[in-house]
């Protein structure tokens, strides 16, 4: 094998896991301050100029924070459910392409790491892994919350991973293939959102009760389960499951983007390839925003309400699309 592709994919791992932990960082002082400003305060602006430098500070105390293990919990598991959860958020995006291909040093590289012909599928089952951790977390903790936190995290999981997957298939069938990047090429004129409405919205409300986020962060109600299924967890195992939800955020906003937005698709992006990866992150950012702006909007719903919503709503009207888009396919092409 080219010693320099092995080089290429080291360099391109690198950059992905650098990238997905600093966005991780800066993300939550993002929602801090798109919080702040929404509710009319400042925000963190003590660590560094405009407290830029306050995820260092966060990350400083986290490391050097005490780690205590309940003595009736699970060593093993409990140490190793925070992993589980981490690992498949960084590897998820993989697929994503952050651009087109541009020509460095005399070599034509692939603004990818892996173009693989079942990108989707990659996506669809990476994701799946996660609940795993989250589940194993609760268990291991030997504690009622934590516990009762984990189940409801895979009940909500499995549940709104049906709508989401018929949602991921209304681009696939539209692109006629389950490759990422041939996915974002078949937006060059109009984005798949524009045709697909309805899986854009429920892989938007879906992908939201993936990572937990509010108003469906059901696994970790503090009102009720005290913290849920991290409530036992302290120092790095728990800034692990921090960064897990923070980089799932980013990963379901660049697959969300890929699929229905356009992904790196723009304006003179055939002329300057390098424009690609920044109309990327430009689309990255106004996902987070509307996902933080949703937090700050909306109440945590009833655990019944959630799933009734996800089982009730959300799988029939994804199934409904999906089959509604068959048809019209097939009427077209016939």
């Amino acid at each position: 094998m080219d010693a320099a592709l092995i080089w290429e994919w080291i360099i391109k791992s690198i950059f992905i896991i650098l990238f997905m932990t600093a966005g991780f960082a800066y993300t939550t002082l993002y929602e801090r301050k798109v919080l702040a400003r929404i509710q009319i305060r400042l925000g963190p602006n003590r660590a560094g100029p405009q407290g830029l430098l306050q995820p260092i500070a966060d990350a400083v105390k986290l490391i050097f924070k005490e780690e205590l293990t309940p003595a009736s919990a699970d060593k093993l598991i409990f140490f190793l459910a925070p992993i589980i959860t981490v690992i498949p958020s960084l590897i998820v995006t993989a697929v994503i392409p952050w651009g087109a291909q541009v020509v460095l040093f005399g070599r034509t590289i692939t603004l990818s790491l892996s173009d693989v012909n079942v990108g989707v599928l990659y996506i669809m089952a990476v994701t799946s892994i996660s609940v795993y951790g989250i589940t194993l977390a609760g268990w291991s903790s030997n504690n009622k919350y934590a516990m009762l936190g984990g189940l409801r995290s895979t009940a909500q999981m499995i549940s709104y991973e049906l709508a989401l997957g018929f949602a991921l298939i209304a681009p696939v069938m539209l692109a006629g293939s389950l490759n990422v990047r041939e996915i974002v090429e078949a937006q060059r004129g109009v984005p798949f959102a524009v045709y697909q409405p309805i899986a854009f919205v429920i892989y938007f409300i879906a992908s939201l009760a993936e990572v937990n986020r509010a108003p469906f962060d059901m696994p970790e109600a503090e009102q009720e389960l005290t913290a849920g299924y991290h409530t036992e967890y302290s120092g790095m195992k728990f800034a692990l499951f921090f960064m897990a939800e923070y980089i799932k955020m980013i990963a379901i906003s660049m697959i969300g983007v890929s699929l229905f937005l356009g992904g790196y698709q723009g304006p003179f992006v055939d002329q300057i390839p390098w424009l690609g990866p920044l109309y990327l992150f430009g689309k990255v950012i106004i996902w987070l925003f509307v996902i933080i702006w949703v937090r700050a909007t909306l109440p945590r719903i009833r655990y019944d309400r959630l799933m009734q919503l996800g089982w009730k709503i959300m799988f029939p009207l994804a199934l409904l699309n999906v089959i509604v888009t068959a048809a019209v396919i097939i009427g077209v092409g016939g």
